[in-house]
């Protein structure tokens, strides 16, 4: 699969049913295009099986409803969704896309509770997210924008609403020769990515912002589980901007980044070094196995 993701072969499941990809369309005054009433999912599958399936639906079906948008499909109905678009796409290795979102109908304001919850999934094939980071280390930049106080936004929901100041954070980032940019939150503590969770090596010790005002993501608590695991001391607290000079190794967590070693944030170097690398290697075992 190739091309404009508007223009490829192939089919997408739209409201209960496969449709070719490029009839995969929404109205132009569907709400969610002015107002953000949109959820959504982003999974990778490994060998023919999405990691972590069900954990992503429910939290599809969680996030619709901290937006007031409860989501006509049950876990199972959604999860039969997704294994029916990879076998119709042949795909075994696969980013799967899950979104849901107020459509058309008969509300064009800021309420919209006459308009139906639709939803669709597709897949396709996608690698590395950071390019060759893996190997050398994402080359970060610090964000302008902070992400907002929990009383701003339903944070703990995947809502796409709050990815707007992710975009234009990871633009600027783009400009200056970046892979992506770091977040602080309203508070002026690190928070994340625009994309993924972080963590930072010291000492052999794991710290990594507390997730109080930003996704907790399911790579983010994968890689802990893991880190557990290993006795690995794991620190989840307020982390301040000038700590950033001590740390000796950072990674990066999510569907799409897996587990990928930060080389740079602004002017604060980190090494690509053996627990990094463990863990991004160790996480590549585990979703393959």
């Amino acid at each position: 699969m190739a091309g404009a993701y508007d223009d490829r072969d192939g089919k997408i499941w739209l409201d209960g049913a496969l449709v070719d990809w490029r009839s995969a369309n929404v109205h132009i005054l569907t709400h969610a295009m002015h107002y953000a009433s949109s959820v959504f999912e982003g999974e990778r599958a490994y060998n023919g099986k999405i990691f972590e399936s069900r954990w992503h639906s429910e939290r599809l079906l969680k996030s619709g409803e901290m937006i007031d948008m409860p989501i006509p499909y049950t876990v199972d109905e959604i999860e039969a969704a997704k294994y029916e678009v990879m076998q119709a796409n042949g795909l075994t290795d696969a980013y799967v896309r899950a979104i849901a979102w107020r459509g058309a109908g008969d509300d064009m304001g800021v309420s919209s509770k006459r308009n139906p919850v639709r939803m669709a999934v597709a897949a396709w094939s996608w690698g590395n997210y950071y390019g060759d980071a893996k190997t050398k280390g994402a080359k970060l930049d610090i964000a302008k924008w902070r992400r907002p106080a929990p009383e701003t936004a339903p944070y703990q929901a995947k809502a796409a609403g709050l990815y707007m100041i992710a975009t234009m954070s990871k633009h600027a980032a783009e400009a200056k020769g970046c892979s992506d940019a770091m977040m602080f939150d309203y508070r002026g503590y690190i928070a994340e990515a625009t994309g993924a969770n972080i963590f930072f090596v010291k000492d052999g010790e794991v710290h990594t912002p507390k997730p109080d005002c930003f996704l907790n993501g399911i790579t983010r608590q994968t890689v802990i589980g893991m880190l557990n695991e290993r006795q690995i001391k794991v620190h989840e607290r307020h982390i301040m901007p000038e700590e950033l000079e001590g740390f000796e190794q950072c990674w990066l967590t999510g569907t799409a980044a897996e587990v990928t070693p930060v080389g740079q944030i602004g002017d604060y170097n980190f090494e690509v070094g053996s627990l990094t690398r463990h863990m991004s290697d160790a996480y590549e075992a585990l979703v393959r196995a």
